[in-house]
């Protein structure tokens, strides 16, 4: 069985050895940090885009008949509302919304209409987790989120994951840019847990060296059956 597993060495190591690295050419350490920055209580959130089968809390000042909840935005992104019937919701933020609604208001029925949009509900608010996690998928996310808890939400990583080749990407001013983290440092506290937003993805690399032993434990039934006796 030794020379068979000596003769098998060689192709194992090699393909340990193989670039199958999710976080090639991404920036690390204090760099990481410019792309995917922490949260900060000095930087105010990220205006949230209002998206299908979310659930809105419209409240119109003084007018109850008029006030919803729970309004459900519809596959096509649009709501329908009393009076003034459907009206675009998708893409808007909840503030944009609440202006298009008073103005939809002021041109018939109201002087001066007060309009409040409250995003109640948000369902469209999601990361994507893939790559070495127990569930991976698309999670949805309410509030703010951390590299670590969205790794959580996929049931935290497998036996093979590569703890220091997690990878985030993000869309930024229409690009697509990424990081890369070592999360057993974050766990340690040597590093910091940076801020997951809506739309992110996150892929937690294989490690070579885990793999090359995980395919030599499973070829020692197969090199038992093959060796002289």
């Amino acid at each position: 069985m030794m020379k068979w597993l000596l003769a098998l060495l060689p192709a194992l190591i090699l393909a340990a050895c193989a670039d199958g690295s999710v976080s090639n050419n991404l920036p690390r350490g204090a760099s990481a940090y410019s792309i995917i920055p922490l949260a900060s209580a000095n930087r105010p959130p990220e205006d949230y885009r209002i998206g299908a089968l979310d659930a809105l809390d419209i409240t119109v000042l003084q007018e109850p008949e008029l006030s919803t909840k729970l309004t459900q935005v519809d596959a096509f992104g649009n709501i329908n509302l009393p009076l003034i019937g459907d009206i675009k919701a998708g893409g808007k933020t909840a503030g944009e919304l609440s202006k298009e609604v008073a103005a939809r208001y002021a041109q018939k029925y109201l002087k001066n209409p007060q309009v409040s949009v409250v995003v109640s509900k948000p369902v469209a608010q999601k990361v994507v987790v893939q790559g070495e996690v127990a569930q991976p998928g698309v999670y949805p996310i309410e509030g703010p989120t951390t590299l670590l808890g969205a790794i959580a939400l996929a049931k935290g990583e497998t036996q093979l994951a590569a703890l220091n080749d997690v990878a985030v990407f993000r869309t930024i001013n229409g690009q697509r840019s990424g990081a890369a983290f070592d999360i057993m440092s974050i766990r340690r506290g040597e590093a910091q847990d940076p801020e997951i937003r809506a739309n992110d993805l996150i892929i937690v690399g294989t490690s070579g060296s885990k793999r090359m032993w995980r395919d030599i434990i499973s070829s020692m039934p197969i090199l038992r059956v093959f060796s002289p006796l």
